[in-house]
């Protein structure tokens, strides 16, 4: 009993030393090619390791990344730093450096500058002054080697990694959405090689989600279907004043919504230094005064006999119709500013949205002619029961009815 008690510890240390030997970390690491680096990391995400060295008086950086697990030639990898340390995204406007493993073991290796997130990796030159770029492939490894002259008080960096496949030319992919793609990257401190979390990215994604919720929900869809209500339903007489409820509760829904939506942006805004979404953010403005102009207009809405009642719905129908049409189009902004971070996904979003919006244009189309043919009978039987009397000179109501928003 007593050898298999002493077998058994022999295992588990052994064990224990064998998976300690075998978890590869950065300190552990060394290079064909006997380059010697002063600082390394262990990135968190996708197996990749940084090495460098930093002078910084004359902003030299000095690195070689090293990303394992790279089985096929079939790939591409990655590694940039974004001049504007901007951290989301990070991607738009870095400066890559990228390597194409190659069978003979002498990766293809060239520089991109990123200017969005749908990029092919095209190659060119980048805004850093570059010297040392070379790239190996063995043993499942790429390791990229590069010196990069930094700008003069350069103490920290927004840098990114990434992997993916090729086409079938032979071009870089777009990388996959999995987390541990969207978040590769982070603040590095080149003096003290400290990182700061990326939890916050996480975060500010899903805010930048319910942002285009909120507005999809609110400026896209109830704000439409209001004006529907109030169009075709108020031409039933048995739905006088429902109809009228009913609109006002989808318009003001949709206004508080929207005030939730548009905070949410100006928020997202503020974090997102050096991202401008300008046309967005403009129409944006418009549609919260516009849509604020109409609350208060409810509160002055004279009566139905009043002589300026008439000015009053001409105001409301074109304010109204203009706020709509602003809504709808700035949705589809939206889906395009929401695209740089999230890449293809987004069109999935934005088909569901047109596939809402076509179905609300569709039954709008079907009422329109069947609430025109009830009218128009109503005119009919009217004609007859008056024998012509406020009927034939066409000075009875309207064809929507007596009641008007």
């Amino acid at each position: 009993m007593g050898d298999m008690l002493r077998l058994t510890l022999a295992l588990c240390v052994l064990s224990s030393v064998f998976l300690t030997s075998s978890a590869q970390t950065c300190k552990n690491q060394t290079f064909s090619n006997n380059k010697v680096f002063t600082t390394c990391r262990d990135l968190p995400q996708l197996t990749s390791y940084l090495h460098w060295s930093y002078d910084q008086p004359s902003g030299k950086l000095d690195i070689a990344f090293r990303h394992v697990g790279i089985t096929s030639t079939n790939r591409w990898v990655a590694w940039a730093i974004n001049p504007s340390n901007t951290i989301d995204p990070a991607m738009v406007g870095a400066q890559a450096l990228v390597a194409i493993p190659q069978a003979n073991g002498s990766p293809k290796a060239y520089t991109s500058s990123i200017a969005n997130t749908l990029t092919t990796l095209q190659e060119g030159t980048i805004s850093y002054p570059i010297s040392g770029f070379s790239a190996t492939y063995q043993n499942s490894e790429v390791t990229i080697f590069a010196t990069l002259t930094l700008p003069n008080g350069t103490t920290s960096l927004v840098h990114v990694w990434q992997d993916g496949v090729l086409t079938s030319s032979g071009s870089p992919q777009e990388h996959s959405h999995e987390s541990s793609h969207q978040n590769s990257r982070e603040l590095l401190d080149l003096v003290s090689g400290t990182s700061q979390a990326v939890s916050g990215i996480g975060s500010r994604q899903r805010r930048r989600n319910t942002h285009g919720v909120l507005n999809a929900i609110s400026w896209g869809i109830l704000m439409p279907t209001g004006a529907v209500i109030a169009r075709y339903l108020k031409v039933f007489k048995s739905a006088d004043p429902a109809w009228f409820y009913l609109h006002i509760t989808c318009q003001v829904s949709a206004y508080i919504i929207g005030l939730s939506g548009f905070g949410t942006g100006l928020k997202l805004g503020h974090d997102s230094e050096g991202i401008e979404y300008d046309t967005h953010r403009a129409i944006a403005i418009v549609l919260v005064t516009l849509a604020t102009l109409q609350v208060f207009a409810l509160f002055l809405r004279p009566n139905k006999d009043h002589k300026f009642r008439l000015y009053w719905n001409i105001y409301h129908h074109v304010i109204g119709y203009v706020t709509i049409s602003l809504s709808i189009a700035n949705v589809f902004k939206g889906f395009e500013a929401l695209g740089d971070s999230v890449g293809d996904r987004y069109k999935n979003w934005k088909h569901a949205y047109i596939g809402i919006i076509g179905a609300l244009g569709g039954i709008a189309v079907f009422l329109e002619a069947y609430t025109w043919m009830i009218v128009l009978k109503r005119k009919q039987v009217e004609n007859k029961t008056s024998h012509g009397v406020n009927g034939a000179n066409g000075y009875g109501p309207g064809p929507y009815g007596s009641s008007t928003l």
